[in-house]
């Protein structure tokens, strides 16, 4: 028997990986600083959260391609409360980003295709795009007192066979907001060329307001964009509920043929699965309300972690880990000494307790990157920072 070529992924476990069952199946203590799942990190929900539940309306079936009306005016109204006017029959509701990203990789490419996404980043792209046969093409970010495009570099990536560009506003793990400057650069080689524009904004509600550029943290569907436009997004993180599976595709209202056509072929690919639960649907119109009461609780959580880091770098005797600047998320970049490769140092650190994301995982340099959450609870991350500061000072003064 053969299997297709599309998922002919390594599937064996990293060593890392298996340092880390070993140990929790030990019963050692393990100081995570890779949490990123609000719904394990203390995070308290509304005590009505699952009423909706409770309406016989969850055992109703009547599909709409692009979901429940009332849950896609949900959904526009969000946008609304951001001064964002989206028609709702210019949404479709996904079961996740996932679904999401599959829909708008079948919709734009054939395959062998390609696609552009600036690194670093998330690799969950990577499986997506094999799945649908699509060939990503990375296109470097530059760190110059702050993460930005080189619009230089990505336009050379161009070929005949690129359809899109992905963009996550604001990043992850970088935790830049794209400009109003990259976004006006990025448009303009995208008509020159004829692509599409996919932005990922799950993190959107997230910014660290002492560190950016208001005017950078809008939504890309109030940025007029001259090109086919599409915002991914859902309440995986606007709501800290990755198990509920509510996603969305939000097209740009251009009353152009193209965008009409386009939703036109995306309501086929949705009428085809119409995937999305009606028991989420019923309640996407109570929960999105309901935001304000989690993302403080986020935002508190992530802003209090980024000062206690801050503190903690500042209090070195030698500054041997620096942070990179971000602007919203969860994450945070460290600059670690480049004496071991990034996974060595992590599986180091493992052996003391401490699990961190070598900076690999993101597609950052093999060597003196580091990524950590800021969603970690305040004093496993203080205590979990500590041993990472103690270990990289030692690795630092005492090299192999």
């Amino acid at each position: 028997m053969k299997f297709s070529r599309r998922t002919h992924w390594n599937t064996e476990e990293t060593a890392l990986a298996r340092a880390l069952a070993a140990r929790r199946r030990s019963a050692l203590p393990v100081l995570d600083l890779t949490a990123s799942n609000p719904t394990r990190c203390g995070i308290r929900y509304p005590d009505d959260l699952l009423e909706p539940f409770e309406s016989n309306e969850i055992l109703d079936y009547n599909p709409d391609p692009r979901g429940l009306r009332r849950a896609r005016e949900a959904v526009s109204q969000y946008y609304a409360m951001k001064q964002v006017e989206i028609d709702p029959d210019r949404i479709v509701l996904t079961t996740g980003t996932s679904e999401a990203y599959s829909f708008l990789f079948r919709l734009l490419c054939n395959p062998g295709d390609e696609v552009l996404v600036p690194v670093p980043g998330y690799p969950l792209f990577d499986y997506l795009a094999d799945a649908e046969s699509v060939r990503l093409v990375a296109a470097p970010l530059v760190y110059d007192h702050g993460w930005q495009l080189d619009s230089a570099a990505l336009e050379a990536e161009i070929t005949a066979r690129t359809r899109a560009v992905i963009l996550v506003h604001p990043n992850n793990p970088t935790g830049h907001f794209t400009s109003s400057a990259d976004s006006e650069q990025l448009f303009a080689i995208c008509e020159r060329h004829g692509l599409a524009v996919i932005v990922d904004e799950v993190f959107l509600d997230y910014p660290l307001e002492s560190a950016c550029d208001v005017a950078s943290t809008t939504s890309f569907l109030d940025r007029n964009a001259p090109v086919p436009l599409f915002v991914v997004s859902g309440i995986s993180k606007i709501l800290g509920l990755p198990q509920m599976k509510v996603a969305w595709i939000a097209a740009s209202n251009a009353a152009t043929p193209i965008m009409q056509t386009a939703m036109e072929r995306l309501e086929v690919l949705a009428d085809s699965f119409l995937s999305v639960g009606t028991p989420v649907q019923v309640a996407l119109p109570r929960w999105l309300p309901q935001r304000d009461a989690i993302q403080c609780q986020i935002g508190a959580r992530v802003t209090a972690n980024l000062k206690a880091l801050d503190s903690a770098l500042a209090s070195q005797h030698v500054p041997w880990v620096s942070r990179l600047r971000a602007e919203g998320g969860w994450y945070a970049i460290l600059r670690v000494p480049a004496v071991l490769p990034d996974e060595e140092a992590a599986a180091l650190l493992l052996e003391r307790g401490v699990w961190v994301h070598p900076g690999s995982f993101f597609a950052l340099p093999s060597s003196g990157w580091m990524v950590v959450s800021l969603l970690t609870p305040a004093e496993e991350f203080s205590a979990g920072v500590q041993v990472l500061l103690e270990s990289m000072a030692e690795i630092a003064e005492n090299p192999a």
